[in-house]
């Protein structure tokens, strides 16, 4: 059973934290997911989630919304990223960072599509238009995306860096191990030994 009450017509828990989370976003955050929304209508947008992530719910690319912080709009970005990328799954776990850095890239084209977009809109409003619109609707998007952030993108590919680091250390003997393709690590100091 989900977590639907039995009331006819009463909203389910997940979808009132998502509309709660959604009434609790900035203006210019709700403005920025409706305008991916309008340019993406094949994505599922999904507020109400403590962090961001991305998968394919139902066959159907999902982007769940983390909580308003200060990179919302290149973190959502992040997420679209590995939609576009038509991202599934992975076997290995190097290649979790190939797909993370692929969303990655991904993300600073759209990003860039969206900046251009800023920059035509104003010149076509005579420079009228202020900081934080984008001239079709009002959207925020300048807010959202003041400017591509290098240094917090690999911060967050450090992150996966680091989590593969520790996860292929031996653990008796610290080499770093190997993956193979059905996911298990093998140390070649340890099973070479144990076979000697």
């Amino acid at each position: 059973m989900d977590r639907a009450t039995t009331v006819k017509g009463a909203a389910r828990p997940a979808e009132q934290d998502a509309k709660s989370a959604e009434q609790n976003a900035s203006q210019a955050e709700q403005d920025f997911v409706h305008q991916l929304e309008l340019d993406y209508p094949e994505v599922k947008f999904v507020w109400g989630r403590p962090r961001f992530s991305y998968r394919l719910k139902n066959g159907v690319p999902t982007v769940f919304l983390g909580e308003p912080q200060p990179n919302f709009g290149l973190l959502a970005l992040h997420e679209l990223g590995h939609a576009l990328c038509g991202h599934k799954d992975y076997k290995v776990d190097v290649q979790r960072i190939k797909i993370e850095s692929e969303a990655w890239e991904r993300a600073k084209t759209v990003y860039g599509d969206y900046v251009k977009r800023l920059q035509k809109n104003e010149a076509a409003a005579g420079g009228n238009l202020s900081d934080n619109e984008i001239g079709d609707g009002g959207q925020s998007l300048s807010v959202i995306l003041p400017e591509w952030d290098e240094d917090f993108v690999q911060e967050k590919l450090d992150t996966y860096r680091d989590w593969l680091h520790v996860k292929s250390r031996c653990k008796k003997c610290g080499l770093t191990r190997y993956q193979t393709e059905n996911g298990e690590y093998h140390c070649p100091r340890c099973e070479n030994f144990a076979r000697s």
